[in-house]
């Protein structure tokens, strides 16, 4: 079983990372490969909108801009479930996460029940980090994301430097209890 982690923040010591780090254990506890991704290594700009506003992503499920998102998109079609971390800048996800959650879900969305993510659990972090602001409109903006892709909601977690100690907890235990649901 392969579960993607993707952390989303150009600090490889920060929060973030931490939470990155706890889902994991948490995958490697349910005996499950981790596979992790940062997505600030990847060179995954924003949509071009190509031609008039949908270029081959609405009839072919592809982005014909060519970078790294094809071989991420690829990854993720052969993913069982989904981790995916984000601080929070501007009440919302980092922006190289909004940048790659745009692409893939014109990509996957328009699809319907035959997109790659359909059915796969995902679990959603908000780390705004010390004052916690923002935390709610992000986990919002992860609900339409994983309801656009027909995904589903395994747990949408905040975390703060305030919290930290015992939601890193949470996100460990998450991650193993996601691939524990996917061995049954």
């Amino acid at each position: 079983m392969n579960i993607m982690i993707i952390t989303a923040s150009p600090n490889t010591d920060g929060l973030t990372a931490a939470c990155g780090k706890a889902a994991k254990v948490g995958v490697e506890m349910g005996s499950a490969l981790a596979n992790m991704i940062s997505l600030n290594t990847l060179n995954i700009p924003s949509c071009h909108a190509c031609e008039s506003g949908w270029g081959t992503c609405l009839k072919e499920h592809t982005c014909q801009v060519k970078d790294d998102f094809q071989d991420l998109h690829e990854k993720m079609s052969k993913a069982d479930g989904y981790i995916i971390i984000t601080p929070v800048y501007w009440g919302d996800m980092s922006e190289s996460l909004k940048s790659f959650i745009d692409r893939l879900r014109r990509c996957e969305a328009s699809n319907g029940d035959k997109n790659s993510l359909f059915g796969k659990p995902f679990i959603c972090v908000a780390a705004p980090g010390g004052t916690g602001n923002g935390c709610i409109s992000t986990l919002a903006s992860f609900e339409r994301f994983v309801d656009h892709v027909k995904g589903v909601k395994y747990d949408f977690i905040g975390i703060t430097r305030r919290n930290k100690e015992y939601k890193l907890v949470t996100i460990k235990n998450a991650a193993n209890s996601m691939v524990q649901s996917l061995t049954v």
